[in-house]
Parts: structure tokens; C-alpha cells; sequence
């Protein structure tokens, strides 16, 4: 076992203990007898593979999860969490990965449910309510309209009203699981800032992510889980990158994959994009366009990195050439030399382009589907005859990518809701590849999987990279860009400043491009002049 020697326990009593909790869903034992502890003003990050036990565990500690074996003391007082009421009472609070907002309602609406500040018996204060909610935002720095419908707020934004929503609580042990899996890196540093000022105020704080250079640079102390055990606890000043890999695989992993970058350079392109655009739904002065000037070209094998804040137009950027913005965007696509005209998803699949979105859940998968139903859907006209699709050939499909791509599952008829996030990853890229694309559109390919799962989809992207396809991929991870790419473009409120080369890459230089204010390079500097 690998460092789980941890530093002397204060004198003082620990704000949360887990004693020998175990759960089961029906045969699967998905933890065992596992230990954990949590000490006010303390961040604990908790790590581990998907399905480890991680979110299993602290679902418990919230409530979410009932019934269990063990026993939870909060503050030396024993509890039985057998619902979000019961943790609530005990002064725990959990942010869930997968937000739980409601569309419909406002941002102060979502923040106060369930405790609105009340004028009288039957009606909300909601003048007073959206003071409060401006003042718990506020650290946060959300720049929303806090009496909008959430809906219409970005997932980064929702991300902060899901943390408000828990900091108004009056809560004292705060769960976050993968807080920044939605943000941007100006945003998840307003989140640490936060995080740590908690901290400083007493509040104990178990932070779940897959995010390595987070966990080093946030936790006080890193637990680790696998396979529903815990394996050990290090110290801040103990814990390092391979020690915290190797306990959560239990075994010697090359995180990333180590590819000869050969140089495609001298390569003609096979997608070229001039001057993209698409209009601002909501223009103001200062952003009349959410993506204007963008032009880049990618070669065969080669990965084209697009880096940016939130909102700087990157998935945008995607979504133009899929064709998913006919009628409010606008410039030149070519394929191999040849201008195409994008005008839907359809166009854009027959042009040999493929996008895998960054929402797998809502828009890469049918969830209820099995994994054969899914791979199908990309190619169901090619593969149907007279309207009938052979169970067969559905089969087959199926199986092959289980095979190429290294799916864990049961089979082909495998939901593709009760996959890991990894596996689900793998399908989506998976059923793409059956259309045979030139060019392979990725937007946050690894969000939300574990180190394990991440290292497999690295190593999937060298492997079609090798293969010949034109890769253009976009990440808000920059140990992954710099990792991964041959090229990096950075755009800045929906305008490009830099296009990076390999041997320019460096996480500041990023930042720098990426930040308002910041540097330009020259030729992009004219464009800028130019408007």
C-alpha cells in the first residue's frame, strides 16, 4: 500500500466520521467497511475511478442514499441519515455533479427553494429575496440576471447558483462532487478563493474530482477509494501525482499517452475554416458577435487544440461547422480544398464531419437505449433496408466497437445510462467513427471521467490521429491541450489571439492569450484593429 501514513489528528473532534459503512445495490457491493474523516476548516479530497464508491459514499453522508451499514457522527453526535432532511439538520450539504436546478424557475427562485424569504404567510418577499441571492453570489463573481429563469443561464453559471444554493444553508460539512467540471479557469479560481475562505471560517469541505492538478493544489488532505475500499489517506505535504494514480488503479499507470508528434506542418489541410461567425442572441457594444474572425486549418493526423474561458465561443466554433447555426452564422468551410456548404448536422455528417458533443448525456447518448441502438443511429439510413433495420447487422455493429474501443460492458444490449462515464465517452466516439469521418470535432472529451478512463480516451485520440483524421478538440483541462495538442488556437470573447505551435506551449502563455486585457499576437492584433 502506498502512503497512507497521515499526519497526527488534532486534538479536537473530527466534524465528520464514517465508521464501517458498506452498501450493496441488489448483488453489486459497491462499498465496504470504509472509513472516513473530516475535520472542521479542513479540505478533504476524496479520489478515486469511476465507480469506486466516491459520490456513493458521500450520498450517504447527505442523505441521498438510504439504507446503509455504519455508523455517521457529526460533531461526536451520532446520526441516521435516511434522508436530505436528516443531513440538512446535521449541517450537510452536497453539490451533486449532475446539477439540480430547476430550468423554470429563477436564479434567486432555485437559491432560496424551500426557504423563500416571506413577507407574509402567503407571499415572497422576492425584492428581499433577490438582495440575498446578489450578496451569496457575489464571492462568486456571477454575472448573470439573478431574476432570469436558470435555463438560460450557461452550465457555468448554473454551476454557481447550484454552489449558492448550498451556501445559504447555513451549513457547516460542504460536499462538492467535480464543482469545476463546467467551469472555466478564471472561474474555478473564483471557486478555490471561495472554497478556501469557507475553509478559513470553520467549514469542512470533502472535494470530489478527477481533476489531479486540483486535488494538489486545493486538498489538505487526499483519501483515495477503489473498488469500494478505502486504500489510504496523504497529507498534503505527502501527496504527489503517481503515488495518488497508483493508489487509485492499484497498479503502474502512464496517465498519458506518448505518441511520436510527427509534423504536419507541410501537410495540406483537410478542413479549412475562413472568417466564422455567429450573431450574439443578446448583442452588446462590447460582444455584437459570440464568434467572429475565427479561421484555422487542420491536416490528416494532426490535433488542433482550441483553448479559451468560458464563453470565449469554443464549442461555438464547433457547433458552426456541424452546421447547427443555419441562419445566424456564417463563413467558409472547405474539405480537402473543397467548399462545402453546412446547413445541418446532415450536411455536415455527408461532408465527413463529426462532432462529439460535451454533454454526452443530453445530446451524445439515448440513455434508455442499449449501446447496439445507440451505435446505429449515426449510420441507420446506410444500414436499413426498406425502413428495416437487420437485428443482425445491429449486432454486429455493436459488438465491434465493444471490441475496438474497449467498452466494459455486459454486452451489446447494455443500456447506455448504466455505463461508466468513460465507457459512455468511448460509445459516443465510438458510433461516430461508423460514418467514416475526415475530420473528428471533440468538446471536452474527458469531462467528469476518472484519471483511468481519461488515459484510455488520450490514448483513443493519438490512435485516430495516427489513423489519418483531421482532430479538432476543445478543453478547459491545459494539461490536456498542451498534452495533446499539435497546435493550440486561442480565442477571447469569441476572437482569436493566438494560434501556438508545440514549443510555444506553456500554461501561462495560455492564460495570457486567454484572459481579457491580455496579449495578441500580431497578425490577430490587425483583426481587432479592424473592427
Amino acid at each position: 500500500m502506498v502512503g497512507t501514513t497521515e499526519q497526527t489528528e488534532r486534538p479536537i473532534q473530527p466534524a465528520l466520521q464514517m465508521r464501517g459503512i458498506s452498501k450493496s445495490f441488489g448483488p453489486t457491493q459497491v462499498l465496504r467497511k470504509v472509513d472516513f474523516d473530516l475535520r472542521a476548516g479542513e479540505i478533504h479530497a476524496l479520489m478515486g475511478e469511476n465507480g469506486a464508491g466516491k459520490s456513493t459514499l458521500m450520498k450517504i453522508a447527505a442523505g441521498l442514499i438510504d439504507p446503509y451499514d455504519g455508523d455517521i457522527f457529526v460533531a461526536g453526535k451520532g446520526y441516521r441519515m435516511a434522508t436530505p432532511r436528516d443531513a440538512m439538520t446535521a449541517g450537510i450539504a452536497m453539490i451533486q455533479q449532475e446539477l439540480s436546478l430547476v430550468p423554470e424557475l429563477a436564479v434567486d427562485e432555485n437559491i432560496f427553494l424551500g426557504q423563500e424569504k416571506v413577507r407574509s404567510l402567503f407571499f415572497v418577499n422576492r425584492e428581499q429575496q433577490i438582495r440575498s441571492a446578489r450578496e451569496v453570489l457575489q464571492p462568486l463573481d456571477f454575472h448573470g440576471r439573478i431574476d432570469q429563469p436558470v435555463a438560460k443561464l450557461r452550465v457555468g453559471e448554473q454551476q454557481l447558483v447550484e454552489i449558492a444554493k448550498a451556501l445559504v444553508s447555513n451549513t457547516r460539512i460542504l460536499i462538492m462532487d467535480e464543482p469545476t467540471s463546467a467551469l472555466s479557469i478564471n472561474e474555478t479560481e473564483r471557486l478555490f478563493h471561495v472554497i478556501r475562505r469557507l475553509a478559513k471560517e470553520g467549514v469542512a469541505i470533502v472535494y470530489i474530482s478527477h481533476r489531479m492538478e486540483e486535488v494538489l493544489a486545493l486538498g489538505d488532505r487526499v483519501t483515495v477509494l477503489r473498488d469500494g475500499q478505502r486504500i489510504g489517506s496523504m497529507s498534503k505535504e505527502r501527496a504527489n501525482r503517481r503515488d495518488i494514480i497508483r493508489m487509485m488503479v492499484g497498479r503502474e499507470l502512464q496517465e498519458v499517452f506518448a505518441t511520436g508528434k510527427s509534423d504536419t506542418a507541410t501537410r495540406k489541410p483537410v478542413l479549412e475554416v475562413s472568417n466564422l461567425w455567429l450573431e450574439n442572441p443578446a448583442p452588446t457594444l462590447a460582444r455584437p458577435m459570440l464568434v467572429e474572425n475565427v479561421s484555422f486549418g487542420v491536416a490528416a493526423g494532426e490535433v488542433l487544440g482550441i483553448a479559451g474561458l468560458l464563453g470565449a465561443g469554443r464549442t461555438e466554433t464547433l457547433e458552426i461547422i456541424f452546421g447547427l447555426h443555419n441562419g445566424t452564422s456564417g463563413g467558409e468551410v472547405r474539405i480537402k480544398g473543397k467548399k462545402v456548404r453546412l446547413l445541418n448536422p446532415v450536411d455536415a455528417k455527408a461532408a465527413g464531419i463529426a462532432l462529439v458533443t460535451e454533454d454526452r448525456k443530453r445530446d451524445g447518448l439515448v440513455l434508455g437505449s442499449g449501446i447496439d441502438r445507440n451505435v446505429e443511429l449515426p449510420v441507420l439510413r446506410t444500414i436499413a433496408a426498406f425502413g428495416l433495420v437487420s437485428d443482425a447487422e445491429e449486432l454486429k455493429l455493436a459488438e465491434q466497437t465493444i471490441a475496438r474501443l474497449g467498452i466494459q460492458a455486459s454486452g451489446p444490449k447494455q443500456p447506455a445510462g448504466t455505463l461508466s462515464g468513460g465507457n459512455q465517452q468511448k460509445l459516443v466516439i465510438g458510433k461516430w467513427l461508423w460514418t467514416k469521418p475526415r475530420v473528428l470535432l471533440l468538446d471536452e472529451p474527458t469531462r467528469g471521467i476518472d484519471v483511468g478512463a481519461k488515459a484510455e480516451i488520450y490514448r483513443l485520440i493519438g490512435t485516430l490521429a495516427e489513423e489519418g483524421l483531421a482532430i479538432v478538440f476543445v478543453s478547459s483541462e491545459m494539461p490536456e491541450l498542451t498534452l495533446l495538442s499539435d497546435r493550440i488556437l486561442v480565442l477571447r470573447e469569441g476572437r482569436p489571439t493566438a494560434l501556438l505551435a508545440r514549443e510555444q506551449f506553456s500554461h501561462e502563455s495560455i492564460l495570457e492569450y486567454a484572459s481579457p486585457g491580455g496579449t495578441i499576437q500580431p497578425e490577430f492584433g490587425e483583426l481587432s484593429i479592424a473592427r
